[in-house]
């Protein structure tokens, strides 16, 4: 299953490897693979560096459009989580 192919991808990978280099690799659109990573990330399996942090105050992600405005000069990270390493 492609979803699967994105976590062993990602374990695989000996530093970081960027969304298109990933996307490339497996054959998908970028932002096909963006959605991979977000089910990833709602199921706890990935953690994402521009997910808005819960309990940031003044943080707007559900309610502006590009997404989490929350300290957006952060380079994006995806890594996996914790408790898969």
């Amino acid at each position: 299953m492609m979803l699967y192919q994105v976590l062993q991808a990602l374990e695989a990978a000996t530093g970081p490897v960027s969304l298109d280099e990933l996307s490339q690799q497996l054959g998908v659109e970028r932002g096909v693979l963006e959605g991979m990573i977000a089910f990833w990330v709602r199921k706890g399996r990935l953690t994402d560096s521009s997910a808005c942090p819960a309990a940031a105050p003044g943080c707007s992600c559900s309610s502006h459009p590009d997404g989490c405005v929350f300290d957006r000069a952060a380079a994006r990270t995806i890594t996996l989580s914790h408790m898969q390493r």
